[in-house]
């Protein structure tokens, strides 16, 4: 983060301390910190450029800050292909201060070929007087326990912000990691909220329909998913394992949101890419027209192009021993399965009923209409996503 944009936001934290009165509903005025998913990035990774993950054209962040503002709303930027644990410690050093700490005992067991514990210079300055390394100022260096932070994260920033909880709360399932202080545990209450929108909580079949569709195709990024697959966090298989590390916490305030952008096959009107699948069934689904195009491909009942292979809306997985995956799973948004948005497998849920409960998944509802990337706001047909950040506002702010 630039140094004036970590001056805008302590001088919205300021502003918005000396104005109580902004909503006759809020209670708390605690700072929001967004998190991107797989492939995704920072708000500076493109700047030129003008686009932001969080808002395409637009800034999410932005709305966020004035909405019955101010606000204080960070856009985080962590590891793009990178496990939930390597991003929850890139998120604890860049709200909190200091340079990424990976653990020694999980970088020598987990950590990726030539993975160091802490890499030179990928640091956060807590205080901007000393600095002598001018390294980007960290958003919120007061965060504890009486200063807490609300969690937005979206797809896999989802399941990073729960792997970030259970280690600021319970530590290393293998103690010692070489010192690191998140690594420690016993952080209750350093955050009172997490949303998760579009988050593959019990994993997506994507990539199990795309490496059975390619299974000769030979890509660094194909190997490291046909390597990784049965302990990669966002597939069914490695979700099962993680949602039992990644406990829900009795401390949080957890919020979900689905998205859906398939419908039940039909014989015509109902809002399809007949180009695509002229010919449905109703047991199946099909991408809606106005679903970003490459994502098309893979989310209806075939893989487009493939011959006799069946996409996200088609997918059944039975083999012993694996996550199964049944007609449940055929809804989605082009990217992840509705169904895994709702909450882990086995953790507590409930729907949202306009009260909110610690410890318990509150369930937004799923958004139908929006796929993936429409409920960022990138450019497509689909609706502006601008409501669903004003609904999770009105909420955290009120908790």
């Amino acid at each position: 983060m630039s140094r004036f944009s970590a001056g805008l936001a302590a001088a919205l934290l300021v502003l918005a301390a000396l104005c109580p009165a902004q909503s006759a509903l809020a209670t708390n005025n605690d700072p929001v910190v967004l998190v991107h998913g797989f492939l995704g990035f920072g708000p500076d990774q493109f700047k030129a450029s003008g686009f932001k993950y969080w808002g395409g054209y637009g800034d999410i962040a932005a709305h966020m800050q004035v909405y019955k503002g101010p606000h204080a709303v960070y856009a985080a930027g962590v590891g793009a292909i990178s496990s939930n644990w390597d991003r929850a410690a890139e998120l604890y050093a860049q709200i909190k201060g200091g340079c990424v700490d990976y653990g020694a005992t999980h970088v020598a067991h987990q950590g990726l070929p030539g993975q160091v514990q802490k890499p030179a210079g990928k640091c956060w300055a807590a205080d901007p007087d000393h600095n002598p390394h001018h390294y980007p100022l960290a958003f919120y260096p007061a965060w504890d326990a009486s200063h807490p932070i609300h969690m937005i994260g979206h797809s896999q920033g989802g399941t990073t912000i729960r792997a970030l909880i259970q280690l600021l709360e319970h530590g290393s399932p293998d103690g010692d990691e070489g010192g690191g202080e998140l690594y420690k545990g016993g952080k209750i209450g350093w955050i009172k909220s997490v949303t998760t929108i579009s988050s593959p909580h019990n994993g997506t079949t994507l990539p199990d329909a795309v490496l059975d569709f390619l299974p000769n195709l030979h890509s660094p990024l194909r190997d490291w998913l046909d390597t990784s697959m049965t302990r990669w966090e966002m597939a069914p298989d490695g979700a099962r394992d993680f949602n039992l590390w990644a406990q829900t916490s009795p401390y949080v305030y957890y919020f979900s949101i689905g998205t859906q952008a398939t419908e039940a096959g039909a014989w015509c009107c109902n809002g399809t890419d007949r180009v695509l699948a002229p010919i449905q069934n109703s047991a199946y689904q099909y991408p809606r027209a106005d679903m970003i195009p490459y994502f098309k491909l893979f989310a209806g009942e075939w893989i487009v192009g493939a011959v006799n292979q069946h996409g996200m809306g088609g997918y059944t997985q039975h083999a012993a021993g694996r996550v199964r995956v049944d007609s449940d799973w055929f809804v989605n948004d082009g990217v992840v399965n509705t169904n895994s948005m709702r909450a882990p497998s086995g953790h507590p849920v409930r729907d949202y009923d306009g009260s909110s409960i610690r410890g318990v998944w509150n369930f937004l509802g799923n958004y139908p209409g929006y796929d993936h990337f429409d409920i960022l706001n990138w450019p497509n047909p689909g609706p502006s996503a601008d409501p669903v950040y004003d609904r999770i506002s009105d909420i955290i702010f009120g908790l």
